[in-house]
């Protein structure tokens, strides 16, 4: 296989497609291009065996036109952000684990998914999330964030990491140099952050050094402008100041640098995705994610080979062909899902279930349920599981009475809810990052004046309850899922404490 300027272009590409088998237009952008790399999402997995067939056909693929094995990347954080079926074993969420008090779980998550993604053949998890999620409207981190504690975020990930790594899959750090303290979704918007290197040396950069001594495999870039770094008007992605001066120079970081995705509208609104990929690995980004379009990855490869730098791409082709001679061959697919595993994660759910606030009451013969059904929050959320509805589920498994409400509950819907719980109990509401959809709080004031026994099961951000009235018990999930509905049962049927400790502040 030559490795000339073009084969080395396209080892620096990471592509998505629709689908759950390997489609035409991929194909040619392989053949065409030699795009050495894949990125899988929910949206091309039905199941073990199938994603496991798919890995195999995608490495059979790249291997035939690249003479290298492929990266074959996915989103798999745990809990709300994750793109394995149900025949797999999900660990909790970030802030979930966090909130055991024990990085030994987070390690213990992160050995599990890399056995898992090992034996379905996915060999790159973009995990852990390592911002610092210091304010808390943030829409898009959230609970995919450890805590607001750059030493608790360290501490968390570093572990997470060392799990993934030691199960055999390459680990990446995101989203430096920090997504944590912005109110913008970069998927959506162009976020700025108007912090000085010092004032990030303080909070963002630490659990990046952490990653980096804990031998994270790669580190992705984030869409954000930070004017006090790059006085262009570039985000981080796309300034060879924050990648080549604070990554590569200050940091001291050696290893691969992987984009976010170029056709968020950070990027593909302000810059344009080719344009702004070719400014990005002229910066010094090693690999480039273009997630739903192989057409327009083929584009931007091409733009690449004509004008980017090539002195860059000979460095990020020696550091990815150095990262794929180590990778492991994939393992056998019967261990995914397995007994093991699905009670270690039981074990760290019930470990993180936090209460706030009032003891948890008794429920009575007559409790009622009240809540809405999940939402996606963000674009890199997975999609809603509509089987799983918490006042539905909870009755069933309680009795009494249920309601579901809207997102945004209008008065009509609060007055109804109200008018059915007057015989109830106790309440039992249930939120989904109403500290953003604030008619949610609307109605949890509304019920608690009823003076009734009540409790408020916060779904995925803990900052619902930062404003939980007096006299109410607040209980902490971090992800709406079968998984944690089974946990917080017995934590609402009073056969177990909820011993999670929160790793936020809410104020």
């Amino acid at each position: 296989m030559i490795r000339d300027l073009a084969w080395k272009c396209g080892q620096r590409f990471i592509a998505g497609f629709e689908g759950t088998t390997v489609p035409d237009d991929l194909r040619r952008l392989v053949k065409e291009h030699k795009v050495g790399n894949i990125i899988l999402f929910k949206r091309n997995v039905e199941n073990r065996q199938q994603l496991r067939k798919l890995c195999d056909d995608l490495q059979e693929l790249i291997l035939q036109e690249t003479g290298l094995p492929a990266f074959i990347a996915i989103d798999q954080e745990g809990g709300c952000v994750s793109r394995l079926p149900d025949d797999c074993a999900i660990v909790p969420t970030a802030m979930a684990l966090a909130a055991t008090g024990d990085p030994q779980n987070a390690y213990d998550a992160g050995v599990i998914t890399a056995r898992e993604l090992n034996a379905l053949g996915v060999n790159f998890n973009l995990a852990p999330v390592m911002d610092v999620n210091s304010n808390p409207m943030n829409p898009v981190i959230g609970a995919r964030s450890y805590s607001d504690d750059p030493a608790v975020v360290s501490a968390f990930g570093s572990a997470m990491i060392k799990g993934l790594e030691k199960g055999g899959v390459m680990s990446c750090a995101k989203h430096f140099p920090g997504h944590g303290d912005t109110a913008v979704d970069s998927h959506l918007g162009l976020p700025k952050v108007e912090k000085t290197l010092e004032e990030l040396e303080a909070c963002e950069l630490i659990p990046f050094r952490a990653a980096i001594e804990a031998g994270v495999s790669a580190i992705m870039t984030t869409h954000i402008l930070f004017p006090k770094l790059e006085e262009e008007n570039l985000p981080a992605t796309m300034s060879k100041t924050i990648m080549q001066d604070v990554l590569r120079g200050r940091l001291g970081y050696d290893g691969l640098i992987v984009s976010d995705c170029m056709m968020m509208d950070a990027i593909a609104k302000f810059y344009g995705p080719v344009p702004g990929t070719l400014a990005a690995c002229n910066a010094g980004v090693d690999m480039i994610c273009i997630c739903h379009d192989p057409a327009l990855t083929g584009q931007a490869c091409a733009e690449v080979v004509k004008n980017g730098d090539s002195s860059m791409t000979d460095a990020a082709a020696e550091r990815i062909i150095a990262a794929k001679e180590k990778l492991l061959a994939a393992g056998d697919v019967s261990i995914v899902g397995c007994e093991a595993h699905r009670a270690r994660n039981r074990e760290m759910r019930a470990a993180s279930i936090t209460r706030v606030g009032a003891q948890v009451p008794k429920l009575g013969g007559n409790p009622f349920f009240v809540g809405c059904f999940p939402f996606v929050p963000s674009l890199v959320a997975s999609p809603i599981e509509r089987s799983v509805c918490f006042p539905e589920w909870m009755q069933q498994k309680f009795g009494g009475t249920c309601m579901v409400t809207e997102v945004y509950p209008p008065s009509a819907s609060i007055a109804a809810a109200y008018k059915a719980a007057k015989d109830a109990s106790c309440i039992v509401l249930c939120t989904f990052n109403a500290h953003m959809k604030q008619q949610q709080l609307v109605l949890m004031r509304a019920l608690a004046e009823l003076g009734k026994p009540m409790v408020v099961c916060a779904m995925r951000d803990p900052y619902d309850l930062m404003k939980l009235p007096e006299g109410v018990c607040g209980l902490l999930a971090y992800e709406y899922s079968l998984d944690a509905l089974e946990a917080l049962r017995p934590v609402l049927a009073g056969e177990m404490v909820a011993e999670g400790k929160l790793s936020v502040r809410l104020s």
